[in-house]
């Protein structure tokens, strides 16, 4: 099992509510401590590798309607 940490940049995150929906979006497909920081823009996350890819964490994120910058 290899766990991995990133931050992602995310834009057009402005309330509490939009955080709940990316924190839920990313708990659905297996992403765990999700830190979502509205004033940086930013969410940081742990997944596991075997279990998640980035690719799909990023795509839930874009899912529930917010971008997702590099």
């Amino acid at each position: 099992m290899a766990k991995q940490t990133v931050t992602l940049k995310v834009e057009g995150m402005s309330c509490n509510h939009c955080v709940g929906a990316v924190t839920d979006a990313l708990q659905e497909v297996g992403a765990t401590d999700i830190v979502v920081n509205l004033e940086a823009g930013t969410v940081a996350l742990a997944y596991d590798t075997d279990q998640l890819e980035l690719d799909a964490a990023v795509n839930a994120i874009e899912d529930a309607g917010y971008d997702v910058t590099k």
